[in-house]
C-alpha cells in the first residue's frame, strides 16, 4: 500500500506552535517542521513558558498567531506521577484546558494535535490491542492524568467545536532522550560512562518504536484536520510488531554499542504491569496512509548511531529525518 508523507507544500510558511518543544518528542518535531519550511514558535517551561499559567499560555498563543498547534507540554513519566501526583494532574490536565481555552478565542488556528499516551486506556486484561473507542482509565496518577486529558480534549472538541484531535503512542525511543528512569536513555548513559546497568523486570513487554514513527503520523493528521474537521477524533500510533521485552531491548542496544554494555539482570517487577500494553493503529493506517518505515531493529540502530554522533560533537537529527523520509514502508 502507498505510504503517505508529510507535504512540504502544506507546511511551507505555515505558522506552527509547539508546546513542549524542548522535550524529546517536541525537539524532534520542531526540527522536522522547520525542515518542511514551517515557521515554528516554541512554548516550554525551560524557556519561560509555563503551560499551567493561563496568562502565559494566552500571551504565547496571541504572539505566535498559529495556524497549527501541537500540544506536547507534559510531565511524561509514570514515575513523575508517583513522585508528585498533583503536579502531574495540574500540568497534563489543567495545562491542556488552558491551551484549548486560549485556542477557542484564536481565529487563526485550524488544527490542534493533543499528544496524550497509550497509557490512557483502562487496563482490562484484554488479549487484543486497544482501539480508540475502548474505555479510558489509568491505574497510576500519570496514566489517569492522560485519560483525564483525553476527556478534556473531547469536551472542547464536541461541545465547544475546537478542531482538536488526540494522539496516543508510547514507548518511543530515539536519539536525544535524556529522561532518567527510561530504559534506553539509561542504557545510553551506561554506555557513555562505562558503569554497570541494572535491568529491572527484564521480562516486561512493551510495544517499542522509533520516535519519528508517531511524529510522522501527527504531521499527517494535522494536514488532514486542517482541511476536514471529521479528523478531529482520537488516533493510535503504535508499531505492528509484537511487543518486545526489556531484556531483549537491553541486549540489542548492548550489541550495537561499541564494546558492549555491562548489563546486570534483576527480577524486580514494576509497581503495575498492564496485561497487553499495545494499541491498534488501523484507523491511522486506513485514514491517513500512515506506513512507518523503521522497524524496531532499525529504531535501535538509529538511536545508537545518533547518540554516538552526539558524543563526538555531531548532530545528525536532520540527516536521520531525511533518511527516514526516503525509506519504503516496513
Amino acid at each position: 500500500m502507498t505510504r503517505a508523507l508529510p507535504d512540504p507544500a502544506f507546511w511551507s510558511g505555515r505558522r506552527v506552535l509547539v508546546t513542549g518543544h524542548t522535550g524529546f518528542k517536541g525537539g524532534w518535531l520542531t526540527v522536522w517542521l522547520r525542515a518542511l519550511g514551517a515557521e515554528v514558535t516554541g512554548f516550554a517551561r525551560r524557556e519561560g513558558g509555563d503551560i499551567t499559567d493561563a496568562a502565559a499560555v494566552r500571551a504565547g498563543v496571541v504572539a505566535s498567531g498559529p495556524e497549527i498547534v501541537f500540544h506536547l507540554a507534559a510531565l511524561a513519566t509514570v514515575q513523575q506521577g508517583y513522585d508528585d501526583p498533583a503536579a502531574v494532574y495540574t500540568t497534563n490536565v489543567v495545562g491542556t484546558a488552558n491551551l484549548l481555552q486560549t485556542v477557542r478565542a484564536c481565529d487563526s488556528v485550524r488544527a490542534v494535535i493533543g499528544v496524550t499516551s497509550d497509557k490512557c486506556y483502562l487496563d482490562q486484561g484484554a488479549e487484543w490491542a486497544y482501539r480508540e473507542d475502548d474505555r479510558l482509565g489509568g491505574y497510576d496518577p500519570y496514566s489517569s492524568s492522560k485519560a483525564a486529558q483525553e476527556l478534556v480534549i473531547a469536551a472542547f472538541r464536541d461541545s465547544i467545536g475546537i478542531p482538536v484531535a488526540s494522539v496516543r503512542a508510547g514507548n518511543v525511543i530515539g536519539g536525544g532522550d535524556a529522561t532518567r528512569g527510561r530504559l534506553v536513555p539509561d542504557l545510553i548513559r551506561a554506555g557513555l560512562t562505562g558503569e554497570p546497568m541494572e535491568i529491572r523486570a527484564p521480562d516486561a513487554r512493551r510495544p517499542w518504536q522509533h520516535v519519528l514513527n508517531p511524529l510522522e503520523g501527527y504531521l499527517l493528521l494535522a494536514e488532514r484536520l486542517a482541511a476536514d474537521r471529521t479528523f478531529a477524533t482520537a488516533f493510535n500510533f503504535g508499531p505492528d510488531e509484537e511487543p518486545r521485552t526489556v531484556g531483549w531491548i537491553a541486549e540489542r542496544v548492548s550489541a550495537q554499542w561499541p564494546g558492549g554494555l555491562d548489563l546486570r539482570f534483576a527480577d524486580r517487577p514494576p509497581r503495575h504491569e498492564a496485561a497487553i500494553p499495545s494499541v491498534d493503529s488501523t484507523r491511522a493506517r486506513t485514514l491517513l496512509g500512515w506506513r512507518p518505515p523503521w522497524d524496531l531493529a532499525a529504531a535501535i540502530e538509529h538511536t545508537v548511531d545518533w547518540e554516538l554522533a552526539h558524543r563526538d560533537g555531531r548532530d545528525i537529527s536532520l540527516e536521520q529525518i531525511e533518511r527516514y523520509g526516503a525509506m519504503a514502508p516496513a
